[in-house]
């Protein structure tokens, strides 16, 4: 199977230079919060709220220009048919391949051979300890879905090791049973430092314990199967990934083998499902009711216009935890760019930071920058309609405190609604005026609500697939690759010497500057 279609690399016109992008700005300016206004769109059954950006018919109808100046229509095409969207890496990005209902005969033959382990290993009950080695994304995703349905616990222990700090791989491996703990190592090219470090640690683990062949209690999870079998790992518990697979797309392959034997396989099943469904939903929907399109569209505005340097993601279900360092990661990871696709400079400003937490204890942390901060930020407001648990009025609070904290950042609170409320509760004239101001609220804040019918993996996985689709959308409108990573390639390249030089095994670059110079000597072992 193979994914290519020839790509021009000369890259898209430089977005400033577009008259498409000067009538969709000068829209978005004049353009308005309206808190009368509701605006859903439904999405492989989730529930899209736009009602809280900013909106006018001139800038929906100048947003499918800009889209179509950009050759939307023809890039979604090579998206999902996997021809090669990311130009730098000469690679497609066919993620949604892996989630499709009927996929090709080489990703259903690999899918088969994950369920197969997987039943063999529950119908034996083996491995009541999985100890799930990676980083980025082939750790993020893994531990939103593990932790989303198996938060009450599952009859398998799971610990997840990706930091490098030998604390996490001591804390991973604490408490399990060597003779019964699978270590599941998943890596794209099974050359990352931190997955390979402390997978050495894991197996010289199992082998002081005196496990026969500790390599039958391994899992490689790669794109480089020739790599991890030199390693040690036998073929049949190697996995295979593919070079169009980007890491922070891999929660849809092998990599959701931990998953399925915390969880169930029909997690993941439902999950593959409920993305495919989103995929659907962007290949067909009209612009004006496509949720990623949408969502994309909102986030330009926000960012490349009004100025936003921020994104937060509330999402109000316990489960979620996980949920914003995964989209963190997608975001920053793709649109943290600063030259588009032609090698020239972005002339307005892209990616903004994602950061966020569950509600309502981000009521308790940061809510009140959000309303009253200088700066403020656009917030994707999450939530379920419906509970799996038995205690409803927790869920009726849950969900109050959720549209409470929106309608105030859309709605706001005037000086003299604040200064009433300030007199009606007997405060005195003078303090009354004076406490008032400390009680305003901007409003015109700009959110989002999504709403789930319930969490469920088909849900999770729409919802996934929504955000991956936007990401891909805002890219292609500011012209550069979401697909590449290249700003986390030099840091680890200058790891590798600063390793030796820690070790005494290197002299001293003499290209280091005065403190990096200064704290190696310091800290040499």
């Amino acid at each position: 199977m193979k994914a290519t279609t020839k790509q021009n690399t000369t890259g898209p016109a430089r977005l400033t230079s577009l008259p498409e992008w000067a009538d969709f700005e000068r829209a978005a300016r004049s353009a308005s919060v309206d808190p009368n206004r509701l605006a859903l769109i439904n999405a492989a059954g989730i529930d899209l709220d736009t009602s809280g950006q900013v909106y006018s018919a001139d800038l929906l109808k100048a947003g499918a220009a800009l889209l179509e100046a950009r050759g939307f229509e023809a890039q979604r095409r090579l998206l999902l048919e996997g021809g090669m969207v990311n130009p730098t890496e000469q690679r497609a990005a066919w993620h949604t391949a892996l989630r499709a209902p009927a996929p090709h005969a080489e990703i259903a033959a690999e899918r088969q051979r994950l369920f197969e382990f997987i039943h063999t290993a529950d119908s034996k009950r083996r491995w009541r300890n999985i100890v799930h080695i990676g980083i980025g994304g082939s750790d993020w995703g893994v531990r939103l879905a593990v932790a989303a349905f198996g938060y009450a616990g599952t009859w398998r222990n799971v610990h997840f090791v990706a930091n490098i700090d030998g604390h996490a791989i001591q804390g991973g491996l604490s408490g399990f049973d060597p003779h019964d703990t699978l270590v599941v190592m998943a890596s794209k090219s099974f050359t990352t430092a931190e997955t390979l470090e402390n997978g050495q640690r894991a197996l010289e683990w199992l082998q002081a314990a005196g496990v026969a062949d500790p390599y039958k209690q391994m899992i490689a999870i790669t794109a480089r199967p020739d790599t991890a079998r030199e390693w040690g790992i036998p073929d049949a518990h190697i996995f295979k990934l593919w070079d169009w697979v980007g890491g922070r797309f891999s929660l849809w392959s092998a990599v959701s083998l931990t998953t399925a034997l915390a969880v169930s396989a029909d997690v993941i099943a439902g999950m593959q499902t409920g993305a495919a469904a989103m995929d659907k939903h962007f290949a067909e929907a009209p612009f004006a009711e496509n949720a990623p399109v949408q969502m994309a569209l909102s986030g330009i505005v926000n960012r490349s216009v009004l100025g936003y340097g921020s994104l937060n993601i509330a999402p109000y279900d316990f489960r979620l935890a996980n949920l914003v360092p995964y989209i963190q990661q997608l975001e920053m990871e793709s649109l943290g760019k600063s030259v588009d696709i032609s090698g020239a400079g972005v002339d307005v400003p892209t990616g903004p930071a994602v950061w966020g937490m569950p509600g309502t204890d981000a009521q308790h942390t940061f809510f009140q920058w959000l309303h009253q901060g200088s700066d403020g930020a656009p917030v994707d407001f999450i939530i379920c309609a419906h509970a799996d648990h038995g205690w409803p009025h927790h869920h009726r609070i849950l969900l109050a405190n959720c549209l409470a904290q929106r309608q105030a950042l859309l709605q706001g609170k005037s000086y003299n609604d604040a200064l009433n409320q300030c007199l009606e509760s007997g405060i005195p004239e003078e303090e009354a005026k004076w406490l008032a101001h400390h009680r305003v609220y901007g409003g015109g804040r700009p959110s989002n609500l999504i709403v789930l019918p319930r969490l469920s993996p088909y849900t999770l996985g729409a919802l996934l697939a929504l955000y991956e689709h936007k990401v891909f959308v805002q890219g292609l409108i500011w012209g550069i690759n979401p697909f590449d990573q290249w700003g986390v390639e030099y840091g680890k390249q200058l790891a590798s010497g600063l390793t030796r030089e820690l070790a005494g095994a290197k002299p001293l670059d003499p290209g280091h500057d005065a403190s990096t110079r200064y704290w190696v000597e310091k800290l040499k072992s």
